[in-house]
């Protein structure tokens, strides 16, 4: 198994610009190229110009990175069959390690057992980071709703 290295990745505040520029260039192509499934960029080494084809997903992907990275957010990229240790699946989901292990006891994410330790997909995390999303944001809204038919809101 190939070691995940999950850690983000941030700009520092003069480069931000930069990646802000980039985005908006990538788009502009993007948006005038929309039938285009592979994508040629020139890449240049000194003085050197060579051309490269990137999958138009690979630069689609890349804007969404340069959009984060321009806002100042940490951005990390995670292959979605990547298999997390439980604290790097904490740490993705931003709680302790025992509140996942007890999220895993209960079958809120899928895992399997390797040995003695388990072992989580990143998609397994990241489907039950959107079921929990779309649960807090309906709990939310009958919060809401109730609050409006009591008059509070």
């Amino acid at each position: 198994m190939t070691k995940t290295d999950i850690r983000p990745v941030k700009l520092p505040d003069d480069k931000q610009e930069t990646a802000n520029h980039a985005l908006a260039r990538v788009r502009t192509y993007l948006a005038e190229h929309q039938d285009a499934a592979q994508i040629r960029v020139n890449v240049e080494d000194g003085g050197d110009r060579e051309p490269l084809e990137l999958p138009r997903e690979a630069v689609e992907l890349l804007a969404s990175l340069l959009a984060h990275l321009g806002a100042g957010r940490a951005v990390s990229v995670v292959p979605s069959d990547a298999e997390l240790t439980t604290q790097q699946a904490a740490d993705m989901l931003n709680v302790s390690r025992p509140f996942l292990i007890g999220l895993l006891g209960a079958g809120e994410i899928e895992y399997r057992t390797v040995g003695s330790h388990r072992r989580i997909t990143a998609s397994s995390l990241l489907e039950y980071q959107r079921k929990d999303d779309h649960r807090r944001r309906r709990v939310a809204d009958e919060l809401t709703q109730l609050g409006q038919e009591m008059g509070m809101i």
